[in-house]
């Protein structure tokens, strides 16, 4: 529900009306105008009369927002959301982000040569498998704990923040103490549970789109996580599952502009698994940047060919670089830019 109040309204009474709701167990967000000010409410609305709420001499009107989501949404929070990790600045007309890294995490060696050829070529984030969820019990599953402390390793050596996907809520102390970025993948992002339980970190969270989910689905998972206190919420379209069967999954770029226009979240792009063609990462890259996503995830390995995991859909370093310079000349024509990896 939003309500806002008339031009003029005096804070005692703006007070008294905050107080009102708070007493009936609702959350209240104040919006600050020059001209008025407007209220969100979140929480069990079905209790609340609009027309005894309009009967208020300071109140001017009164909306019944018909989006199940609140916290995410933009109506309760004008302004973008700009996602903070390390210095690193994700959200609004910040530059973008473009996070590189193997599917798999494979050891310390191999962790640091990417991470290494990643930042080279402008990358200023690393991503990295250690818990895999693979469609088949027999493939490779992961280094776990030894994988999380090899990107750990990685990160000491060139700066880069590291993301890395959680799979289960045993696992959050490790990634609450070793990992900058927590993704939620796109087989868990409706395993509620999980998502009440990220939603009491304290680190950034990177929310991937499910198989077959739709984009209100999407944005509820969103919520969960930021109901629970967790306000540092990055969508990530990863593709989804239609009829098509000559890339991986359909890439769905029409999401950018939506969850531009019904949240303040930033969104970035995976082209990776999207496609699952390393052949079209490059092309959906460009397209994605234009169509005004904030940031990149794409999987990089100095040897694809020999990649544990997904090396199909894996970019070579020189081609990584490629990606990054096309995407920064895109970038400017539409007032943006390409973040630069810290130092």
């Amino acid at each position: 529900m939003i309500i806002s109040t008339k031009r003029g309204t005096p804070q005692e009474e703006l007070q008294k009306i905050i107080s009102e709701f708070e007493s009936q167990g609702l959350e209240v967000t104040l919006i600050r105008g020059t001209d008025y000010n407007v209220f969100g409410l979140v929480g069990d609305t079905t209790k609340i009369n609009e027309k005894v709420v309009a009967a208020n001499p300071w109140v001017d009107s009164v909306t019944r927002v018909s989006a199940p989501y609140k916290k995410a949404n933009r109506l309760f929070h004008e302004a973008d959301t700009i996602v903070d990790v390390n210095g690193i600045k994700i959200g609004g007309q910040e530059p973008l982000v473009i996070i590189g890294g193997p599917c798999s995490v494979e050891g310390d060696e191999s962790t640091l040569k990417i991470a290494q050829a990643v930042k080279a070529a402008g990358g200023c984030m690393l991503r990295g498998g250690a818990y895999k969820p693979r469609t088949s019990p027999y493939a490779f599953q992961g280094l776990g704990t030894e994988g999380i402390m090899a990107m750990v390793k990685a990160r000491e050596a060139t700066g880069l923040p590291i993301v890395s996907e959680l799979m289960s809520e045993d696992k959050i102390d490790e990634f609450e103490e070793y990992v900058d970025v927590v993704q939620i993948g796109a087989r868990n992002m409706q395993n509620f549970q999980l998502l009440k339980a990220v939603g009491k970190m304290t680190k950034p969270v990177l929310l991937k789109r499910g198989l077959a989910n739709t984009i209100e689905e999407w944005i509820m998972s969103a919520e969960y996580i930021m109901a629970g206190g967790n306000e540092n919420v990055i969508f990530c379209e990863r593709g989804i599952r239609t009829f098509e069967k000559y890339t991986r999954n359909t890439l769905d770029l029409s999401v950018v502009p939506i969850i531009k226009q019904k949240t303040h979240l930033p969104i970035i792009i995976d082209p990776s698994h999207a496609t699952g063609d390393w052949r079209l990462v490059e092309s959906m890259s460009r397209a994605a940047v234009a169509a005004g996503a904030d940031g990149l995830i794409i999987e990089v390995h100095t040897d694809p060919e020999h990649a544990w995991s997904d090396g199909a859909q894996t970019l070579k370093p020189d081609k990584f670089r490629e990606t990054v310079d096309q995407c920064r000349q895109i970038a400017k024509v539409l007032g943006r830019d390409v973040r630069q990896p810290l130092d």
